[in-house]
């Protein structure tokens, strides 16, 4: 394989990317030029949301082909083109050959929540002493164990009883769902508005060997003693009142997708509710929680 590598301007990372697209590349990446420089821009971005921008202000841009001749090929065709007066070709170099399946299997190892409870994906075994192991390969919906939010909420599951009725509304993976199940539910909920998610959660579920009631919105019906929303802070917002109205009475509301900054609109948008508190934080976001009378 060969990759064409092209510097250009953040206004043309659009075209520049659909043109290579076009012209047959395998895959196109964007970096910052000035990364590990002082004039290194951060982007910052929030999990299931569209990016800030569609580059930096010098954007490298990276384009994998299957042969030479298609790259040399690529490269011809755009300078030819209006456009590329902005960007400069930096180089186009052959790719050695590797194991990509195993090169990405390698980036995510087991995590762990606990010392007893991990998630392992299935190309590993679980560690020595993982009492509560939730098998999980990363996949199109959001939910693998990495993230701060997710974490969190698993910590939250291991260290409380959650031997009653459970809702997770915005379920993603499933993976809080199922952590739900390990840790003693026997009725548990799992909700998404996407319909890609809600079949990974089911298949999730069935690669643990514990049952969820999995589906679109609404299905969620009726009372819970525990209701999870790891989303963020937006839609937080404007579902409070009725992810507030399935907790039952003496139920627990558990809110993450959240970042530090955001506690106090979160708490104003719940108050007339119930109660918010933080409960968890960790790398900028906060856990927040509440017991509903």
């Amino acid at each position: 394989m060969f990759e064409l590598r092209v510097m250009c301007p953040e206004a043309l990372v659009e075209i520049l990317s659909e043109s290579l697209d076009a012209l047959d590349a395998l895959s196109v990446s964007v970096e910052d030029a000035d990364a590990q420089t002082d004039a290194e821009q951060a982007l910052f971005g929030e999990p299931g949301m569209p990016a800030p921008k569609e580059g930096w202000q010098r954007s490298r841009v990276i384009a994998l082909f299957s042969n030479e001749d298609l790259a040399t090929e690529a490269e011809r065709l755009l300078k030819a083109q209006d456009f590329f007066e902005g960007c400069h070709v930096l180089g186009r170099s052959a790719v050695a050959d590797q194991d990509w399946v195993r090169l990405t299997q390698s980036q995510f190892a087991p995590v762990d929540i606990t010392p007893e409870f991990w998630i392992v994906p299935t190309w590993h075994e679980p560690p020595m002493g993982a009492r509560y192991v939730i098998r999980l390969d990363p996949g199109l919906a959001f939910g693998t164990g990495t993230h701060p939010t997710t974490r969190m909420c698993l910590r939250w599951i291991a260290s409380h009883p959650v031997n009653c009725r459970v809702l997770d509304y915005g379920c993603g993976s499933g993976i809080l769902a199922i952590g739900a199940a390990k840790f003693g539910s026997t009725d548990v909920v799992a909700v998404d508005i996407d319909v890609a998610a809600v079949q990974s959660a089911e298949l999730n579920a069935q690669a643990n060997a514990v049952h969820l009631a999995v589906g679109l919105p609404e299905r969620a019906e009726g009372l819970f003693g525990v209701v999870f929303a790891n989303i963020l802070a937006t839609p937080l917002k404007v579902l409070a009142p009725l992810l507030c109205a399935h907790v039952a009475p003496g139920g627990q509301l558990i809110l993450a997708g959240i970042l530090e900054r955001q506690t106090q609109e979160l708490m104003d948008a719940y108050a007339p509710y119930c109660t918010l508190q933080v409960s968890d934080s960790q790398e900028g976001w906060v856990l927040m929680t509440a017991r509903i009378e």
